[in-house]
């Protein structure tokens, strides 16, 4: 857009216009908008992003000068992030006197070691606003387990301006415990989504007072946490609203998961991935117990300990209902259990199957590709992401395997994502896809992987960075 309003004057008043410049991110390292001249960034604001309405600071935007200026002349922002994650040193707020007052999401990425409280007191009174708060943490970044970890956000204090708050996301904030979260809880009781991915020090030991406050809880995510048994199956989730759950890479017990699938009677969407007790006898007793007939989104990558036989038994039952399912990374299910089973999974709007090239064990047999292919194009009119995870030494293609892509092409008219492993298959199907215009369709495992978690009802409040 920069570069247009250089044609001439007319296109540049265009290009300048503020009506354009409603979402904007000024941190570089994400692809934004480099700053080079602060001064010249805060006399823009009251010109150029008056129609602000979305907008992300790198740490040395982060001034006073800056805030005040977006207070007073950017009256329509409502999301805003600020990023200090890069910080060394933070900037003196001692002047800081007014803030953005309408904003309905915040999101706040943590430093290692830079204490925000001083920043955080003079802006508490300004947020009573914010329904979506986002804290992003440093897990990435932690290298030794036993290395000293600040609480550079004081969350007890910060619940008592938030009290509107609908989806907080806790994202691998590695300082965050079960009283961090309880408190939260005890302040929010407009709170629909909980996310706390990635946050080792969550056992679950605050969720039953959770649920029993928050009434409206309908979300919850708890991947990779370090969950403790006790703790879960004391939790009564039959009096709870939860509609979709994430417990993706703890430790659950086999008797846990079946506690808390037997008693959901609500679940539509659910994320067990990489669970080793995920067994058989879960499966069987979610069936039994009859609920699973509301589940529409069901994802059990790589649970090894699942057999053949019983997610035939789960999908010839309840195929019909799943619009996304995730079997990826099982070496049991080859062509026989996809063949039989792709008809029964009619209303299927993302599928994932396959192992990849550096899972153990390999598989040995061949996949014949084309008639998944045209089994596919025939069975799921609604198909809109596909990915196949088997090299081409497991994929048996020929020269004719481009008339059954066509085939998909035009049957499956929603597809907009189909990932494959690298290879001369991909090539294959990318070229075929490229042919007909549609550039961006076809990718590969290394750069892309499919999943269930936009067919949640708050993915787009979840998204950061």
């Amino acid at each position: 857009m920069l570069a247009v309003g250089r044609v001439c004057r007319r296109w540049k008043n265009v290009a300048y216009s503020p009506g354009l410049w409603r979402s904007v991110s000024f941190r570089a390292s994400h692809g934004g908008i480099q700053v080079a001249n602060l001064d010249y960034f805060t006399h823009l604001i009251g010109s150029r992003f008056t129609e602000l309405r979305n907008c992300e600071l790198a740490t040395d935007l982060i001034t006073p000068n800056v805030l005040h200026e977006m207070a007073n002349k950017c009256l329509k922002l409502q999301h805003l992030t600020l990023d200090f994650s890069t910080a060394m040193q933070l900037h003196d707020f001692t002047d800081l006197q007014i803030f953005p007052s309408r904003l309905k999401s915040l999101t706040l990425c943590l430093s290692e070691n830079i204490f925000l409280e001083g920043f955080l007191r003079k802006v508490y009174t300004f947020i009573s606003s914010v329904e979506i708060l986002h804290i992003v943490g440093t897990y990435e970044k932690v290298e030794d387990e036993e290395e000293e970890v600040y609480e550079t956000v004081n969350v007890f204090k910060l619940k008592q301006f938030v009290p509107n708050l609908r989806v907080v996301n806790l994202w691998g904030v590695p300082f965050i415990t079960d009283d961090h979260v309880d408190a939260l809880s005890s302040n929010t009781a407009h709170l629909e989504c909980l996310c706390v991915n990635y946050c080792t020090k969550v056992t679950g030991s605050c969720l039953k007072l959770v649920l029993q406050r928050c009434k409206r809880l309908k979300s919850l995510f708890l991947a990779h946490a370090s969950l403790e048994n006790k703790y879960i199956q004391d939790v009564p989730w039959d009096k709870t609203q939860l509609e979709e759950l994430d417990i993706r890479g703890t430790e659950l017990s086999t008797d846990t998961i079946t506690s808390v699938l037997t008693r959901l009677q609500h679940l539509r969407w659910l994320d067990a991935s990489w669970l080793e007790n995920f067994t058989d006898q879960v499966i069987e007793a979610w069936m039994n117990a009859g609920t699973i007939s509301t589940v529409q989104y069901l994802s059990l990558d790589t649970c090894d300990s699942l057999s053949e036989g019983t997610l035939t038994d789960m999908v010839m039952s309840h195929g019909h209902q799943f619009q996304g399912l995730n079997l990826g990374g099982h070496h049991k299910l080859l062509e026989y259990f996809w063949m039989n089973m792709i008809p029964k999974l009619r209303n299927a709007q993302v599928l994932v199957m396959g192992i990849a090239e550096d899972c153990c064990p390999k598989v040995i047999a061949k996949i014949h590709i084309d008639q998944f292919i045209d089994c596919l194009a025939q069975n799921c009119p609604k198909l809109t992401r596909l990915e196949i995870r088997w090299d081409d030494e497991t994929l048996r293609f020929s020269d004719k395997s481009s008339k059954f892509i066509d085939v998909l092409r035009m049957k499956c008219l929603k597809l907009h994502s189909v990932v494959l492993s690298d290879g001369q298959y991909y090539e294959l199907v990318r070229s075929n896809f490229e042919r007909a215009d549609r550039m961006s369709v076809v990718r590969t495992t290394e750069m892309c992987r499919t999943g269930i978690l936009h067919c949640s009802r708050y993915f787009n409040s979840l998204l950061f960075n």
